[in-house]
């Protein structure tokens, strides 16, 4: 394969709050790094904002990857493009029936609406079987009318989803060609194009989902892609997909619902290649930003892919996509006090603008960030961006709306919003670890993202993690991701089959043709590889059982007798059970096709330069720093001027430009070759 030319490459990650950069010369070592706030009326700016923050020199620039949100959000807000479906007779209201839930487990409450309104989603006569055999020829001219009707009804896209088109589409990709004579745009999504499985619910949302965002995705990338033309930018934009991987942006929104989760994916494969440099292969990555915190499983250094997502209630994106979970707890989430008279913590957030009270913008609601700064934990000075507020501004807010009705002075009050949140935190992690079959002592603890690192600690305590290792800029980890991040191509193919009536070479047909596939768009990428690595799964169930459970397989020419020693292991390990008497039934045939690119030196992320020969020369200051109940005299550290390797005992408080890290009392911290922070939890003596 062609090794990757080297030159400057960007990655660039818009978050709910900030926009993170990081330009790495492969040629010089020259690192650029910047954290702008995010422009959520427009993305792009951000971008754009970050690159001049950076003094990046665009016309100098050999790549520039991008991790968006564009799509989560406007899904996640529903703030979409208007679109029409067009569907086999009989079945409009799929979408809105969906399976046998509600959006709440008690009572009959709760509002759903479907991506597609009732009124835009239309019949058309044709009907195939479960085999694939025509029952009912589709009615070309009811495809005809249908169209006219949604394009006079101002639909920007449209989905054509029929039902069992995974096992016959060609009558999905007739209605497409019949609807390109008369659609004014390219935003026509045939279901089984992008979904070719079973399950008319799932197939149907996740084709929706696709259209809906579509439009959104191709003008915002148009926009982004004549700015950075304009600056003098010659080279490719990639964009980040949920599964880790990348795309072309000139691709991207053919397959825009694959764009969902992009920039929570591209931090957790930056997790997966430092922690396989630091030697530690099993992860389970935090990343808390101002917004939100987001948690995923890495194994052997592969993080965990499933095209099982369920976005929120009812909305199954059923592409592959890293399995990332997300709760409403980030540093700008705001505390309360409920009527019960309870203290809450989120999901509800400051945001970017007002922001926390300590940022000086504002902001009058309590939040995390600013329960860090009363505590110690976070320099106010640090933490403010523009305007004036003191430690005494702060304290005062949480004296009267979180103390007073608690019974708390403004420091209790402060603890007892980190206690809460940690809680509320540690729950998601174990949602992510537990639940699926592992141990979170068989992990470390990589924690990134702004506020994370101060939290990590209390966290792998709580669940009994032994480590956490916190990278060399944890605060642009996401951006970082887009740099290292591979081409990558996924493919599921419904096989729908009882393991012993299994057709093999069939299976074995399935996977080459997936290979195949991706091999092929991975050649039209303009982005040189240095080689090709595939992945081969099945997703496969007791008969009788709805979910699935994926099953890696170390070769794509696997028996039958193979197959089912595989599954019965792997439904041991996630539930302890044997059901040896029940058949066994393989669903779904899964390929990953993986384009590696050139491996990068992260060492130089933070400047050799600047390192200083010993401890005391790396330290500040010292402050008062709440932890345990009781208040600590703490050495405060700049991270840039820390030794290459040191060796760091708690209680110990490490800043730097992007975040800062909290070494509690009891553990200890050293620093690795790549400037990363690794911290035995209790190793402190």
């Amino acid at each position: 394969m062609a090794k990757e030319r080297p030159g400057a490459v960007v990655g660039v990650d818009v978050g709910g709050t900030f926009t993170d950069l990081v330009e790495l010369d492969q040629t010089t070592g020259r690192v650029r790094l910047a954290k702008v706030p995010s422009t959520p009326e427009n993305q792009a700016f951000g971008v754009l904002h970050a690159l001049k923050a950076a003094e990046s020199d665009l016309a100098a620039l050999d790549l520039i990857v991008h991790g968006t949100t564009t799509t989560t959000n406007a899904v996640l807000e529903r703030k979409l493009a208007k679109t029409g479906l067009i569907t086999t007779a009989g079945f409009r209201d799929v979408l809105e029936l969906g399976r046998r839930t509600r959006p709440r487990p008690y009572g009959m409450t709760g509002v759903f609406k479907p991506l597609i309104p009732r009124d835009l989603r239309l019949e058309v006569p044709e009907r195939m079987d479960c085999d694939g055999v025509v029952v009912t020829a589709l009615d070309e001219d009811a495809v005809r009318v249908a169209g006219q009707h949604l394009v006079a009804r101002g639909c920007e896209a449209v989905v054509v989803h029929f039902l069992h088109a995974y096992a016959n589409p060609a009558h999905e990709l007739r209605a497409a060609a019949i609807l390109r004579d008369i659609w004014p745009n390219e935003h026509i999504t045939m279901g089984h194009a992008l979904l070719s499985e079973s399950r008319e619910f799932e197939r149907g949302v996740t084709a929706a989902a696709n259209a809906a965002v579509q439009p959104l995705l191709d003008r915002y990338i148009r926009r982004l892609v004549e700015e950075l033309r304009k600056g003098g930018y010659a080279g490719e934009l990639l964009v980040m997909n949920g599964n880790g991987g990348m795309v072309s942006s000139s691709r991207v929104a053919l397959e825009a619902a694959k764009t969902v989760m992009s920039g929570p994916a591209s931090g957790v494969m930056a997790a997966a290649y430092t922690g396989r440099r630091a030697g530690i292969g099993n992860l389970i990555t935090y990343d808390m930003g101002g917004t939100s915190s987001d948690v995923a499983l890495i194994r052997g250094a592969e993080p965990t892919v499933s095209n099982e997502v369920e976005i929120e209630y009812a909305m199954p994106i059923h592409v592959p996509m890293v399995d990332v979970r997300t709760i409403g707890a980030g540093g700008g989430s705001i505390a309360r006090v409920n009527p019960a008279g309870l203290l809450e913590v989120g999901p509800e957030s400051a945001g970017a603008d007002p922001g926390p009270i300590c940022y000086g913008l504002g902001g009058t609601q309590p939040t995390i960030s600013d329960a860090n700064v009363i505590l110690g934990r976070l320099d106010a000075r640090q933490s403010g961006r523009r305007g004036s507020v003191t430690p005494g501004d702060v304290q005062a807010i949480f004296a009267r709306d979180l103390g007073a009705p608690l019974g708390l002075d403004a420091v209790g009050a402060a603890a007892a919003v980190i206690r809460v949140a940690n809680l509320k935190m540690a729950g998601a992690i174990r949602m992510v670890s537990i639940s699926l079959g592992a141990d979170p002592r068989d992990f470390a603890l990589f924690a990134f993202g702004g506020a994370g690192p101060l939290h990590a600690c209390a966290l792998a305590r709580e669940l009994g993690i032994p480590r956490v290792l916190v990278p060399a800029r944890p605060g642009i980890t996401n951006a970082l991701g887009c740099v290292v991040a591979d081409l990558r191509h996924d493919f599921v193919t419904t096989i729908g089959t009882p393991l012993d009536m299994l057709d093999e070479s069939r299976l074995h047909r399935v996977f080459a043709s997936q290979a195949g596939e991706g091999e092929a768009l991975i050649a039209k990428e303009n982005i040189a590889i240095r080689g090709l690595r595939r992945l081969y799964s099945v997703d496969m169930q007791f008969v009788g059982q709805t979910h699935l459970l994926r099953v890696p397989l170390d070769r794509p020419d696997v028996d039958r007798e193979t197959l089912r020693h595989l599954f019965e292991t792997a439904y041991f390990d996630r539930f302890r059970v044997e059901l040896r008497d029940i058949r066994a039934n393989l669903v779904n045939a899964n390929c990953s096709v993986i384009g590696t690119r050139a491996e990068l030196d992260l060492s130089a992320l933070i400047d050799p330069g600047g390192r200083r020969a010993g401890m005391s020369e790396a330290m500040r200051t010292r402050r008062p720093v709440h932890l345990g109940g009781c208040w600590h005299d703490t050495p405060i550290y700049w991270r840039d001027h820390l030794p290459g390797r040191f060796t760091l005992a708690g209680p110990a408080v490490i800043e730097q430009m992007d975040s800062t890290v909290l070494i509690e009392p009891g553990d200890r911290a050293r620093g690795d070759g790549d400037g990363n922070i690794v911290i035995e939890i209790g190793g402190g003596g």
